[in-house]
């Protein structure tokens, strides 16, 4: 291959070798042990902010033309401030924070850094969230009338600011989490779990729809991204939908709802969920413990939903003659399984979260290498690539956690946080109800022009109190918020799993986003239902967390149904509003709720089967 000695080739060359070297250096920080929480975390934003201003130009656009000057003077003025911090490492750990004055070097360089924070961040994942900061900057010091030197203490000289627990978080455990994604994408994985899933449900009713339920939920264990679930996922799952008979913008709304709950389905998370353990001060498996059944229940809403859908149209799956088999996927693929194995065995075992991660990556390649079917994609290029994919895929959730880092500086020193807790709480005049919804728009909004994890950290500096104080515990109060950070991800009208999957079913973006939300619906009761019955986290004695789960998948079953309109046949008006009043019924916990969802299902599907052997009676009787 020829050399390519021109600006933009020294500069691409450039770009790969830095996004190498922050993946290798945070390989070696987990085996061989962190550095101290400034040099680790600095090192991390140090790394993200280089890479940002080598890819992504003004626009926020990563077009692959080199950096401008503007470009260039970014850079520096970002690499600055880290560098100042550690030549001057002991007089940063050694003085007293709020007491010291800080010295005018210590200002310039704190403003510098706060500023291309704001910069690299809206170059990244766009204008919402570094907007939102200003915003509370702005309350810091015209409203809550912080003093600027001592604001900026707490954002640049402690580890309560831009260095604080989120960036922390995206340091330790999301960006070996995301590597591990682009390791598993490289081998081939992501073809495997297409194949397994259209093996498993492609001939049935909807079998393409289905098809895309079951692998964006596999998929989205190693992406931790909605909109990277629907671009992998989407070219091959949209066009089957579409044509097994299912409406453009049906399909898109499947895809998209599929592939936001990849962020809430185990063994690996969204990187939220790392920052809930942090917060919590419980470990990553704890987290994984709560989230499996309110995952669980979100997929037999979206699989509920497809395949009621699929039934009142009356469309059927695919042939079995086109589908792969598998015996034959998991003879030449099923190896590939062997990376998450390792994840999940390690972390079983008491170790870390980013030791198991590590693990696991490592595992990739030679995985791959066993069968001649994947042993292709072991080539160093294809390792390169995936080292450097690993680090560009961090960027969002790096930047992100910076720039949330300015807005939980503000709102710890300020007091806000207590303040916002008082007024939402007199809002809902002390009702659990109010508050959760207020909640949940609040989640929902805020995720419209944010990625999950800096919604989800805004919601619980502000939001998440007020829910406790209510008497939700901290763990249902913490999985209510991230639930809805990333459920926003569908909800119009800014819904950024909606525009990728709309764009490739080329369907019209409101209908889209409609499907996508009545697709979910179900989905969207979850989080309410272990708010009021924290046995759906697993939380409680055996045969209640037993009991309380076989309710609510029936219930959602009956919501779902309601709402597409088939249940055992199809259904009238009465009944699916029944059927909704039902699934509704079983979904709150108590023992005159069960009785009272118990008795309208049977009567919707005594209806359903008289209804049923009348329209057959005449058949057979005509044969």
């Amino acid at each position: 291959m020829k050399l390519d000695l021109s600006y933009g080739g020294v500069v691409r060359m450039a770009t790969l070798a830095v996004g190498v070297a922050m993946s290798v250096y945070h390989m070696w920080a987990i085996a061989f042990g962190q550095p101290e929480a400034i040099i680790f975390r600095g090192t991390h934003l140090l790394f993200a902010l280089v890479l940002t201003f080598l890819i992504y130009k003004r626009s926020g656009e990563a077009d692959g033309r080199p950096p401008t000057l503007y470009d260039w003077a970014l850079l520096v003025l970002g690499a600055a401030p880290i560098l100042y911090l550690f030549f001057n490492y002991e007089y940063v750990v050694t003085r007293i924070y709020y007491i010291d004055d800080l010295t005018v070097a210590d200002m310039v360089f704190g403003t510098i850094l706060a500023l291309v924070v704001l910069e690299g961040t809206r170059r990244v994942i766009g204008a919402a969230l570094p907007i939102t900061a200003i915003v509370f900057l702005v309350y810091g010091l015209f409203f809550a009338r912080l003093e600027p030197m001592r604001l900026l203490d707490q954002l640049f000289m402690t580890t309560e600011g831009i260095f604080g627990i989120p960036l922390s978080v995206s340091a330790a455990y999301v960006l070996i989490f995301v590597l591990f994604g682009s390791a598993m994408e490289r081998t081939g994985t992501g073809q495997l779990f297409m194949d397994f899933s259209m093996a498993l449900t492609g001939h049935t009713a909807g079998g393409p729809g289905k098809v895309a339920v079951v692998s964006s939920s596999l998929f989205g264990t190693i992406s931790g991204s909605a909109v990277a679930n629907v671009m992998v996922d989407g070219p091959i799952s949209i066009p089957l939908m579409k044509r097994s008979g299912f409406p453009p913008h049906f399909a898109a709304g499947v895809e998209a709802t599929a592939s936001t709950g990849g962020q809430i389905m185990p063994p690996i998370m969204g990187a939220a969920a790392f920052v809930m353990a942090e917060f919590l001060a419980v470990s990553y498996l704890q987290v994984v413990v709560w989230a499996l059944i309110p995952a669980l229940l979100y997929y037999v809403a979206c699989f509920a939903a497809v395949h009621f859908e699929a039934k009142s149209r009356g469309l059927v799956g695919l042939p079995r003659a086109e589908l792969p088999r598998l015996g034959p996927v998991l003879r030449e693929r099923g190896h590939l399984f062997l990376p998450v194995l390792c994840i999940l065995f390690v972390m079983y075992s008491g170790y870390s979260a980013p030791l198991a991660a590590l693990i696991g990556t490592l595992a990739c390649f030679p995985v791959a290498a066993l069968r001649g079917s994947t042993r292709s994609n072991v080539t160093v290029a294809n390792i390169v690539d995936a080292l450097f994919d690993g680090a560009r895929n961090a960027l969002a959730v790096a930047l992100a956690c910076a720039c949330a880092g300015i807005v939980i500086g503000v709102v710890t020193l300020s007091g806000l946080g207590i303040v916002f807790t008082q007024f939402v709480v007199g809002l809902s005049q002390d009702t659990l109800i109010m508050e959760l919804i207020l909640t949940m728009i609040a989640g929902i909004v805020l995720g419209m022009g944010m990625p999950t994890t800096p919604a989800y950290i805004v919601m619980t500096a502000l939001l998440v109190p007020a829910i406790i104080k209510l008497g939700v515990i901290a763990p249902a109060a913490h999985m209510f918020a991230f639930y809805f950070a990333v459920l926003s991800a569908i909800t119009p009208p800014v819904a950024l799993a909606v525009y990728a999957a709309a764009g490739l079913a080329k369907s019209d973006l409101w209908k889209s986003g409609w499907a996508a939300v009545k697709i979910g619906a179900a989905g969207f009761i979850v989080p309410f239902m272990f708010v009021y019955e924290p046995a759906l986290l697993m939380i409680g004695d055996w045969p209640t967390i037993g009991w309380r789960f076989a309710c609510a998948v029936v219930g959602i079953l009956l919501f779902a149904g309601g709402l597409h309109g088939y249940f055992l046949t199809r259904a009238s008006m009465w009944q699916r509003g029944l059927l909704v009043a039902g699934g509704l019924s079983l979904v709150y916990p108590g023992i005159w709720t069960d009785i009272a969802g118990a008795m309208l299902a049977v009567i919707v599907i005594l209806a359903q089967l008289f209804e049923r052997s009348r329209v057959m009676q005449p058949a057979k009787s005509g044969h």
